[in-house]
């Protein structure tokens, strides 16, 4: 007997501008880091659909990127986006897993919510390696040049609930503070500390949401995987709102390297 096919949930970007918890104000803070001195190359890896990257060009005119993303939806996503604001030459966007990327260092470098690249594959649910992720990452750094690096800490102490719908492990991620430190001990000078608020959390994990709103809004209760369709909508709403919202952080350190 043949398995029915997963159903096609509308993309992210239909819902999200970014894909990650970001304000357009921190966003703003971020793309300024960047631009100032104007950089002549900017790298984002694991760059999704390529928002910030294309933002950050747009503020630096002389500026050239390069985005790449193992996922090809965001990438074609990312190049309509391109073209549609006049970029397109000036930006390079490739399909390719970073870590089979071949890299060269940059005066302007992103990384959000990537650091997986350089660690232990996400679906052996391990510790985050966030020293591994940092010290590939200053090698990409020119001197002198800038890093906004974005990845997931906990914000409050991991507890049971809160780690289950996550890997499972206390130690999957760290605080903010032990963050800091592994980015010094890579040998990067920390210039500005955040983390993601709640509004901004609250915001990334409805717009998460919203495609399994939008699929059963297009399809209707008596197609066969709505109810499927609701208890995943169901599922990712009590995981946030009942167990981790509050635990689960998002940090965003401007490093110079």
């Amino acid at each position: 007997m043949t398995a029915n096919p997963e159903p096609e949930l509308p993309p992210l970007h239909e819902s999200l501008t970014w894909l990650t918890p970001l304000s357009e104000a921190r966003a703003a803070a971020l793309i300024a880091f960047l631009t100032e001195p104007a950089p002549a190359d900017v790298l984002d890896l694991g760059c999704g659909w390529g928002e910030l990257l294309l933002r950050v060009l747009a503020a630096a005119p002389r500026a050239r990127g390069r985005g790449i993303d193992s996922a090809p939806a965001s990438i074609s996503r990312a190049v309509q986006q391109a073209r549609a604001r006049g970029l397109a030459e000036r930006v390079e966007l490739e399909v390719v897993p970073g870590r089979d990327a071949d890299l060269t260092p940059a005066d302007a470098v992103i990384c959000i919510g990537a650091s997986q690249i350089w660690g232990p594959p996400v679906e052996e649910a391990q510790p985050l390696d966030y020293a591994a992720a940092l010290q590939a990452l200053r090698q990409l750094v020119r001197p002198g040049g800038r890093l906004v690096y974005g990845e997931a800490i906990w914000s409050a102490p991991p507890h049971p609930a809160a780690t289950a719908p996550l890997s499972g492990r206390d130690d999957e991620f760290v605080t903010l503070d032990a963050l800091v430190e592994l980015t010094r001990e890579a040998g990067f000078e920390v210039l500005r500390v955040d983390q993601a608020d709640l509004d901004e959390w609250d915001v990334f994990e409805a717009g998460f949401r919203d495609r399994f709103t939008r699929w059963l809004a297009a399809h209707g209760d008596d197609d066969p995987a709505a109810p499927a369709i609701r208890d995943r909508h169901e599922q990712q709403r009590a995981a946030y709102e009942e167990d981790y919202r509050g635990v689960l952080g998002m940090a965003y350190l401007c490093l110079c390297g």
